[in-house]
């Protein structure tokens, strides 16, 4: 089974099979190109908020949704994975914003509604916009703590403006997408390399492998329904996903901000070896856990309510123990996630 919304490091194992067909071109069929980013337009303003967007310097539209709490003690800014969109939390959202926290979540360039769909907009802009809407809605509501959630892709986005100064009370990264250059074996290395430089604009499905992303098959065929995630990656936003996965996974150590980090045993998508590297690695107040019937979408697993409850009660007291007692003492990273 496969989802739309793994397609992006599902495709790396597609990406070989890509390669060895480029290979098998004309010598002078393969000619190089630079993979492509998005456009940006020329002009500058004040970045704000709109009922339904989140409208950055350039013009920009990120669609915002919020799923807002009676009385609210805290807020989350949502941050999906890659070949998303803001409804990745649509089962998560609402359980929070009734138990007090009000849940903002936005469509990140190239995805969902936003403008250039399926073009990588550079992990620096994706970043950029992450710090602004948090700015924006931290102004919104200057009296509550803001946390910013992120998923599989969402996570290293989170992580590296974390590392750029993002100003959050904290993160929780769910399952965050941290299998860059650095952790993948050199045959990967060199085939997505070749086809992102040599066919840049080339698109592949993730039909056909054998990826289960999470155990609850209802969500998987709405999922497939759903128009707005993409289906068809091109080659080069693979290529700069890699990219962003890489620079997560190095600045790890350097990050400060109290964060709550969580893993599946069963996750197919990001290896257990980058993931228990990167746990390990991490010297700032963490809380470290390990879910025994856990997917990569954690959020969206039959198991998701245990989920939700351990992230409530640590936005509620970072140091008290979670109600699920699946937490992970640092020391024993390398032996439990293996």
């Amino acid at each position: 089974m496969w989802s739309p919304s793994d397609g992006g490091l599902g495709l790396i194992a597609r990406a070989i099979l890509a390669a060895a067909l480029i290979l098998g071109l004309a010598a002078g069929g393969l000619t190089a190109c630079a993979p492509q980013l998005q456009l940006r337009a020329d002009i500058r303003l004040e970045p704000h908020l709109e009922k339904d967007a989140a409208v950055m310097a350039d013009g920009y539209r990120l669609p915002l949704t919020t799923w807002a709490a009676k009385r609210p003690k805290a807020v989350m800014i949502a941050v999906h994975g890659f070949n998303a969109y803001s409804g990745d939390f649509a089962l998560a959202a609402p359980w929070f914003a009734k138990r007090g926290v009000t849940v903002y979540a936005y469509d990140q360039r190239s995805f969902g509604k936003t403008a250039q769909r399926g073009i990588w907009p550079g992990s620096d802009v994706l970043v950029d916009d992450l710090k602004t809407v948090t700015a924006l809605i931290k102004a919104q509501h200057p009296k509550l703590p803001v946390y910013v959630m992120g998923m599989s892709m969402g996570g290293a986005v989170t992580m590296v403006a974390l590392s750029q100064g993002l100003d959050a009370a904290g993160a929780i990264l769910v399952a965050p997408a941290i299998w860059g250059w650095q952790a993948m074996n050199p045959l990967y290395k060199s085939a997505l390399w070749l086809v992102a430089h040599t066919a840049p604009a080339a698109t592949a499905t993730g039909s056909g492998l054998d990826i289960w992303p999470t155990d609850n098959i209802d969500v998987l065929r709405a999922m497939g329904k759903d128009e707005l995630y993409i289906r068809e990656t091109r080659f080069d936003s693979v290529y700069g996903l890699v990219t962003l996965m890489d620079e997560a996974y190095s600045i790890a150590p350097r990050l400060k901000t109290p964060l709550l980090y969580l893993y599946g045993a069963n996750d197919q998508l990001v290896p257990k070896g980058p993931t228990a590297a990167v746990m390990a690695s991490l010297r700032g107040p963490r809380t470290l856990a390990y879910y025994d019937q856990g997917w990569h979408m954690l959020l969206h697993d039959k198991q998701r309510e245990t989920v939700y409850r351990d992230i409530l009660s640590w936005i509620e007291n970072h140091a008290a123990p979670l109600p699920s007692g699946r937490e992970l003492p640092p020391g024993s990273v390398a032996e439990r996630v293996r």
